[in-house]
């Protein structure tokens, strides 16, 4: 588990979590620190006393949407994704799949409830359901799923279609024919290897292209090669190079 936690500014300077008290915010920092490389521990409430802090100070955090807590007491860390990236030969999965498996991320980045599950089986979720549109294209989970139970040839086809959309939002048009074998290979590793997520992050990389003008757009098929996993480390980032708003620790 890599041993190194960031926190994005984009969350700890909203008003929401300043107007907390101290002892909440300083809660929500271990909690963070001591989190796997999910976002999920299950152990809160050892960490809670660890610190110094009490029951109103862990549900504070989840009733602002700071934490998502379920009924057997594993937590979350709802913004984990804004605060974070590891890169990938440190990173490893959560223990709690099950857990995991009731989630989404949204295009914020943000852990979120599966419209489908029990709203009982999770408390204090966040009630964002915005679904990632690729121009007019929609991609749905659902057909997502189908490159793993298709013949290779329609799961080719549908890829093929859905890069498309993506190309279409991509800012550097060069590189198109390596981009779409890396782009095959990406989506066919994992079934959390999906079209939502992908956007998500071409979301973030044009946002922060827009932002720091000093950066160029990689050549397609460089950012389609699993670039995107590392290109967007931080999700806040000044106008001068190399300079993030966030700590590290």
């Amino acid at each position: 588990m890599a041993q190194r936690r960031m926190f994005s500014k984009k969350i700890t300077d909203t008003d929401i979590f300043l107007d907390l008290p101290a002892s909440t915010q300083n809660l929500y920092f271990h909690l963070n620190m001591h989190a796997d490389d999910d976002g999920f521990l299950g152990n809160a409430k050892t960490i809670k006393r660890m610190v110094g802090a009490n029951d109103d100070d862990l549900k504070l955090l989840a009733a602002k949407q700071l934490i998502l807590v379920f009924e057997d007491g594993v937590t979350v860390i709802r913004d984990w994704r804004v605060h974070n990236y590891i890169q990938k030969d440190r990173y490893r999965s959560t223990i709690y799949t099950d857990h995991k498996r009731e989630l989404e991320v949204n295009e914020n980045q943000q852990y979120q409830r599966i419209k489908a599950m029990d709203p009982n089986c999770i408390q204090n979720v966040s009630s964002l359901d915005t679904q990632v549109r690729l121009g007019k294209d929609r991609l749905e989970i659902g057909k997502d799923r189908d490159i793993y139970t298709s013949s290779p040839a329609k799961a080719d086809d549908h890829l093929s279609e859905n890069f498309e959309a993506i190309w279409k939002e991509y800012p550097n048009k060069a590189g198109k024919k390596d981009a779409f074998r890396h782009y095959k290979k990406w989506r066919k590793e994992s079934k959390e290897h999906t079209d939502e997520y992908l956007m998500s992050k071409l979301k973030a990389y044009k946002q922060d292209l827009a932002v720091n003008q000093w950066k160029k757009p990689m050549n397609g098929s460089t950012w389609f090669n699993g670039r995107f996993d590392d290109e967007y480390a931080t999700p806040i980032m000044d106008q001068q190079p190399n300079r993030a708003k966030g700590y590290q620790f």
